[in-house]
């Protein structure tokens, strides 16, 4: 059974993990909202304005009043910025199986800061939330994204033709990974 625990802070080596907060909004556009590198590989596309990244930030936000709800910023300890959002979602009580996403603004690609939250967060679902299994999917055209979920002991099961459409209205096949926490486990992660 999955033990709800909202979103508490979570500290690596280099970034805090934490809840947003509407004065974030700014930077949440300026960072990785409004870019279309970084949302290409999202369904839903850039922001055009920091009106429309406002009220998403107001969605998170109000979503924090939940207990199953787990989404963090991820800031930068050395300097406050942030960087990139993290988040658990689709929790299932039937299998107690969950997903992870991520976003990481472009100036901050391929520094390890992925990889770091990524752990952070797959050893809170699983050491602190009892999840079952750990899921995740990224477009096939952004390897970089599953070198990641690799690097945390995730396998990949497969790939899924046209699994998601983007904003440009292209389809994108999507490559997917799993961790069980019993491999978890066993791996001593």
């Amino acid at each position: 059974m999955i033990h709800y625990l909202g979103t508490p802070v979570l500290e690596t080596e280099r970034i805090i993990l934490r809840k947003l907060e509407l004065s974030d909004a700014q930077c949440v556009f300026d960072h990785w909202l409004s870019d279309d590198r970084v949302m290409d590989n999202l369904i839903k596309g850039a922001h055009k304005s920091v009106s429309e990244t406002i009220e998403r930030v107001k969605e998170i936000v109000k979503n924090y009043e939940s207990q199953e709800f787990c989404y963090w910023g991820m800031e930068l300890k050395t300097s406050g910025e942030l960087i990139g959002a993290i988040d658990l979602f689709h929790f299932d009580g039937l299998t107690d199986n969950c997903e992870v996403g991520y976003s990481i603004g472009y100036k901050w690609w391929n520094k390890g800061y992925g990889t770091e939250a990524l752990k952070a967060v797959i050893d809170f679902g699983f050491r602190r939330m009892n999840v079952h299994k750990i899921s995740a999917a990224h477009n096939v055209d952004n390897p970089a994204s599953g070198k990641i979920m690799f690097k945390n002991g995730m396998e990949l099961e497969g790939t899924i033709k046209h699994m998601i459409r983007n904003a440009k209205h292209q389809y994108k096949d999507c490559a997917l990974y799993g961790l069980l926490q019993e491999e978890y486990r066993k791996k001593g992660k």
